[in-house]
């Protein structure tokens, strides 16, 4: 009996066959790496170096020696022509499959028929317990196919049992519930004729107030929109915005006309019996002195206490002295009598001078 997996002999990797003249492609390869290194280093050291900016349009640069003292180049550098040629392209070799490196020794086994087990005789175990295990798994499937079967005829009885009840408790729950409404509309219904009845009353109540509170409203309001002046006789208003102002009026201008006048008359009285007293008084001087000074103290008191008297018994002074031969009970009567006129005639010419004209259609009190 042979094993595939297993290989006999040694592996041996012999690479290509290089012709002749050909170069080495690792030389080549290194030869170019290093070629690349160069030029990088050559280009990072033209980075390096600082730069001459780039001259204006129109101009360029030239070499100008920076040196203190110019001197002349007079070495010349020999300069020798070369060539090379380069080699061909060569196209990369291909790879080379990988093999892993062998870590073991390689044995070889050689077994022969019937040297290991007999299948007659190993397999009968192994084929009852096969057989074995297969009818017992019928076995419980089938007893589990039955028991699936009485389990969904108890489950469609319970079933029907269960529609049964819950048909019942929907029959019951919807009589409940029409039994609910019914109560709910009539407690509804109730309540909305309690409400009815209660706005009806209060309606009525509200009604028989505002009939009552109006009854007495009206002529309440009517009374004081009379009493404010809004209701009123048309010659009563007139009367009493337009004749009884002007009335008053009038009626003041009368009083202060005749206040100014009497007010005028007394000064034209006070102003007269001045006149005359200071007359009389200058007259008095001029008669001889009375020889009894009780007597002048006497006159003196009663010419205080009533001027007018002084006055007329100075008058009746200068009376005698200008007729001396008349009796004093005869002229008595007849001087009291002058004076009086004279002073009444006197005080009417003066008042009649100077009283303010009446103003036409006042009234005359």
């Amino acid at each position: 009996m042979t094993d595939p997996r297993a290989g006999a002999g040694t592996y041996t990797y012999t690479s290509k066959p290089r012709a002749p003249g050909q170069p080495d492609p690792l030389e080549l390869q290194k030869q170019q790496q290093a070629r690349r290194r160069a030029q990088a280093r050559k280009r990072a050291q033209q980075l390096l170096r600082p730069r001459t900016p780039e001259p204006v349009e129109g101009r360029k640069h030239v070499d100008v020696q920076t040196e203190l003292y110019l001197e002349e180049i007079a070495d010349h550098i020999i300069e020798v022509d070369m060539e090379c040629q380069t080699d061909a392209f060569l196209d990369r070799p291909p790879t080379p499959l990988f093999i892993p490196a062998k870590t073991g020794k390689d044995v070889a086994t050689q077994i022969l028929e019937g040297e290991l087990f007999d299948f007659n005789l190993e397999v009968k175990p192994m084929l009852e317990v096969l057989v074995g295990k297969t009818i017992e798994q019928s076995l419980l499937e089938v007893m589990e196919e039955e028991e699936l079967a009485d389990l969904r005829a108890s489950q469609y009885a319970y079933e029907e049992i269960r529609n049964v009840e819950l048909a019942e408790v929907q029959r019951l729950e919807e009589q409940e519930r029409r039994h609910q409404e019914e109560k709910e509309r009539r407690k509804q219904q109730q309540w909305e004729m309690v409400h009815k009845r209660n706005e009806t009353a209060q309606k009525i109540s509200a009604r028989a107030f505002a009939q009552r509170y109006l009854a007495d409203l009206l002529p309440s309001v009517f009374d004081s929109l009379r009493n404010s002046g809004y209701f009123y006789d048309p010659i009563e208003r007139d009367i009493e915005v337009v004749f009884l102002p002007w009335l008053m009026n009038e009626v003041e201008k009368t009083m202060e006309y005749s206040m100014i006048g009497r007010t005028v008359f007394d000064m034209l009285i006070r102003k007269v019996v001045e006149r005359r007293l200071n007359t009389y008084e200058s007259k008095e001087d001029r008669l001889p002195p009375v020889a009894s000074e009780d007597r002048n103290g006497l006159k003196d008191s009663e010419a205080v206490m009533n001027p007018s008297v002084t006055t007329l018994q100075a008058q009746r002074s200068l009376l005698d002295r200008d007729n001396p031969q008349a009796p004093t009970q005869e002229r008595k009567p007849m001087e009291e009598g002058e004076l009086l006129s004279q002073e009444e005639q006197e005080m009417r010419e003066t008042v009649g001078k100077e009283e303010p004209p009446q103003p036409e259609g006042t009234w005359e009190q």
